[in-house]
């Protein structure tokens, strides 16, 4: 099944399976970056070392909760990824159903203490 329907057509057409891999792999990046800035925050706020480094990383935590809180609490790549006629959630790949639908709260709140760190 090759994808034609979308507003990036005059691109190759890229088989749907591989486009899933790749949406697979540009998520996990995604995922690992925003992690970083998770244990980024937490080490800048316990250390007392703030930088500009903890200020990057702590904007774009409050950008992804934003785009997440905006997106009704669902991480907006899921839709790409159904698109492309993925239906396992991201986190679902290493985490079992009720432990993923949880995984994208639960790091909310933890990367909130964190930055609340920054602050105390």
């Amino acid at each position: 099944m090759i994808i034609t329907d979308h507003p990036l057509d005059f691109l190759p057409k890229i088989p749907a399976r591989i486009m899933v891999l790749i949406l697979r792999f540009a998520h996990g990046a995604i995922t690992l970056y925003f992690l970083t800035c998770i244990v980024s925050v937490y080490y800048a706020g316990l250390t007392n070392q703030i930088n500009a480094w903890a200020y990057v990383t702590a904007a774009s935590l409050v950008l992804e909760g934003l785009v997440v809180g905006l997106n009704h609490g669902d991480c907006p790549l899921g839709v790409v990824h159904r698109k492309y006629g993925d239906q396992k959630a991201f986190f679902e790949l290493f985490l079992p159903k009720p432990v993923a639908k949880k995984a994208v709260p639960v790091l909310g709140m933890v990367a909130a203490v964190g930055m609340l760190l920054l602050v105390i």
